[in-house]
């Protein structure tokens, strides 16, 4: 479906029981209950977040504890335009790092293949960034993106 290019000891990282974690606590840490969308199993090594993001009391913002949820709103009714001047401050200023900063805000997002639409950040696990993309009459759909496609972002 997807076109990853898995590394075979990357997951070797996460394993409480590896040799080179040292811990040996016999299982796994409870993660998302279920495991978040896309994440098989929840976050090893991470406890579920029992008191939320900074700047949100108890949990995701609108949402139950550990759960993603689709923003209850739609984006702002307009379409960003991309200058010239800042894809360049963009790229001097260190690219697409700073994506954590639009967590849990509406994002427009422009793809390196000429796509671009509104996203809703939540989360970054490796080269992903997981959250909701609008679809228009769909709506907020869960999605995730490569951050390496992203060539600029702007959120609001």
């Amino acid at each position: 479906m997807y076109p990853f290019d898995y590394d075979d000891d990357f997951l070797d990282r996460f394993d409480d029981e590896s040799p080179r974690r040292g811990r040996g606590r016999g299982g796994r840490q409870p993660g998302f209950p279920g495991g978040a969308p896309g994440v098989p199993g929840g976050f090893p090594g991470m406890p579920g977040f029992p008191g939320g993001f900074p700047g949100s009391p108890g949990g995701f913002p609108g949402g139950g504890q550990g759960q993603l949820q689709a923003p209850t709103s739609p984006p702002p009714n307009f379409t960003p335009q991309m200058t010239t001047l800042q894809q360049q401050q963009f790229t001097r200023g260190g690219g697409v790092g700073g994506i954590r900063r639009c967590f849990f805000r509406n994002t427009f997002v422009w793809m390196r293949n000429g796509n671009s639409f509104w996203f809703f950040p939540m989360l970054a696990f490796g080269n992903q960034i997981i959250g909701f993309r609008w679809r228009g009459t769909r709506g907020w759909v869960y999605d995730s993106i490569n951050r390496n496609n992203i060539l600029f972002f702007q959120c609001y």
